[in-house]
């Protein structure tokens, strides 16, 4: 059992107790957060409360947890200028999240480290691959590599079916649906639409077949709902994809999907990093 103890500070001041807990420990799931609640191992100033308490600023938080048995990050790499992790699915690239886990392995070595900078993000259920920046002038830099496709991004998935043909680079338009957090994928373009393009090819071939996805252009959900609308849909994925289909394989809510290889290039921005490429092992 490990303890986690903090004090909480003036721009805390009112917020719930679980919210705080969350953001302290970003490497437990909820139901791990509701967990420590249920087992009345959260104190606040040396008294067990639960979750809804509003905790103010100067106050001391002990948390009792059982530590994760695989980490939620990886580092893959580190130099001055950026920070490479492998992120494991259900860390959210946020300040509470996968920042925050990113953030405590800087401090590890260094304790005056500025929160890094993220340069893109994956979704929460996608594992893989994330970018880091370690400063402002980086963070510019690499943001602008993204912008302008220069950086080379292949992710690794698992889909419905065998695709024909077996490889390919498909084209359509996106349309963001903000209120429902989901995209539709159109055959052309239409008003508020954005042209994304996806290439493919097929690693493993069969009822459920092994892709691997080169993200060319970089939209909200793109591979889940492009490869969906191309009647290969995700297997895990419940938004896009066939839902009795991952039921029956016990995959509801794991989307198997991963950044697998990152390759970078910055055009002698970042001379060091120019050319470098990341690869990491898919766990699916």
């Amino acid at each position: 059992m490990a303890l986690h103890q903090f004090t909480v500070s003036a721009s805390d001041d009112g917020r719930r107790l679980d919210d705080l807990v969350k953001r302290q420990l970003p490497q437990l799931t909820p139901q791990e957060i509701r967990g420590v609640f249920a087992h009345r191992d959260v104190k606040l100033d040396g008294r067990r409360s639960p979750a809804d308490t509003r905790a103010a600023a100067g106050q001391t938080v002990q948390v009792y947890y059982v530590e994760p048995e695989t980490p939620l990050i990886e580092v893959v790499y580190r130099d001055g200028d950026v920070l490479v992790v492998n992120k494991s699915a259900g860390v959210s690239v946020d300040e509470g999240g996968l920042i925050a886990l990113a953030h405590r392995e800087l401090l590890r070595t260094d304790p005056d480290a500025p929160p890094p900078l993220p340069c893109h993000r994956l979704d929460n259920q996608t594992c893989g691959l994330v970018l880091f920046a370690l400063n402002a002038r980086a963070s510019e830099i690499l943001r602008r590599a993204f912008r302008e496709r220069t950086l080379d991004k292949r992710y690794v998935c698992l889909v419905r079916g065998q695709p024909k043909p077996p490889s390919a680079v498909c084209t359509a338009w996106l349309v963001k649906d903000a209120e429902a957090g989901q995209v539709r994928v159109l055959d052309r373009e239409v008003p508020g639409s954005r042209k994304i393009v996806t290439g493919y090819e097929t690693l493993e071939a069969g009822p459920v077949s092994r892709l691997r996805v080169h993200l060319i252009t970089g939209r909200t959900h793109q591979i889940r709902a492009h490869m969906a609308s191309l009647g290969h849909p995700l297997l895990g994925d419940d938004l896009y994809g066939d839902r009795a289909l991952n039921r029956s394989l016990r995959v509801q809510g794991k989307l198997r999907l991963c950044a697998q290889s990152l390759t970078l290039e910055t055009g002698g921005a970042l001379p060091a990093l120019d050319g470098r490429h990341f690869e990491v092992r898919c766990p699916f």
